[in-house]
């Protein structure tokens, strides 16, 4: 496959297709958001300035076809998105909310079991929900709740900065599927001391800016953040950390259960580097930022343009001013 061809290939991918309708709620609901809100649309959660720190709030729904092939899984994965989501953004969780619909609790219980059985490995309780068991078909959303004491956001990538990528290849696919699971088999204390990392980060002042890795994939994640920070990029994709004998196409296409995107100041890389390593992490620095729209991959000697956001945003992170007005 060609450089050319994997970017067609990301361009109508189902994950970008999912990211890109992130535009079309934005752009119904932009007359109701708040003017001047930060730090904005395209974040991992929501933000509300609290005393020495600020509140974090976020949700993650699922399609239907997940939920009906893989209920348990969709359960453990509604409380591993949230607290990736909190996470990424420099937090830690308090607690979740569920809201489930179903044909019964005979095709409710596995996705309950797997809620439970994450809330569990994560520390992170389930607090409270809404349930319909009596719905023709399964669907779930999750809510989460956190704190920061710094935020790590999505709008602070700078031109000269280095796009680092971590992620943990210490699992396997859920066959046939594009989820990357290194979460179920590993114990709770690993998990959140993975995850700890990012608080940490954000804490020390390492770290420019983050997001987790979602179903867009990894350049898909890049290209989402790179937009919110008004920035592009060159991304070496042959330097993204992957698992062993897994093709690059189906890897770009995947969701990691631990994996973010940063923006780091060349200065404090090796420090960040060394902070995943150290929890046996896989990471490494993927390409730079630049002080243009467009997001650009690179695979040894070709280039190809992933992305210009200024001709065609990906998901309309900045409001147009006359919306504040």
């Amino acid at each position: 496959m060609s450089l050319n061809d994997l970017v067609q290939a990301l361009r109508d991918s189902r994950g970008f297709a999912h990211k890109r309708d992130i535009g079309d709620a934005v752009g119904a609901l932009a007359r109701a958001l708040p003017g001047g809100h930060a730090p904005g649309i395209g974040d991992d959660c929501a933000v509300l300035p609290d005393g020495d720190g600020h509140l974090l709030f976020a949700i993650e729904g699922f399609v239907a076809d997940f939920v009906a092939s893989m209920p348990w899984f969709a359960g453990w994965c509604g409380v591993m998105v949230n607290v990736s989501d909190i996470y990424a953004m420099g937090g830690r969780p308090l607690a979740v909310v569920d809201a489930l619909w179903s044909r019964g609790m005979e095709t409710a219980g596995p996705l309950l079991d797997g809620l439970a059985a994450a809330s569990r490995r994560y520390g992170v309780p389930v607090v409270g929900g809404h349930c319909n068991h009596r719905s023709d078909r399964g669907q779930l959303a999750v809510a989460i709740v956190g704190r920061a004491r710094r935020l790590l956001t999505s709008f602070d990538a700078k031109p000269g900065h280095q796009l680092v990528m971590a992620i943990d290849l210490r699992g396997a696919y859920e066959e046939p599927h594009a989820y990357w699971n290194a979460s179920t088999h590993a114990p709770g204390d690993r998990l959140r001391d993975d995850l700890e990392v990012l608080p940490a980060l954000a804490e020390d002042g390492l770290c420019g800016a983050a997001k987790d890795i979602s179903m867009a994939g990894a350049v898909g994640t890049a290209l989402m953040l790179l937009e919110c920070s008004q920035a592009g990029a060159v991304i070496d994709v042959d330097a993204i950390p992957r698992p062993p004998g897994v093709p690059l196409l189906r890897w770009l296409l995947s969701f990691p259960s631990y994996g973010f995107v940063l923006s780091v100041a060349p200065g404090h890389t090796a420090a960040v580097l060394d902070r995943f390593a150290s929890r046996g992490l896989a990471c490494a620095v993927v390409g730079h930022v630049t002080a243009s729209s467009r997001v650009v991959l690179q695979s040894g000697h070709e280039r190809a343009e992933l992305w210009d956001v200024a001709r065609d945003p990906f998901i309309r992170a900045r409001l147009p001013e006359a919306v504040h007005a």
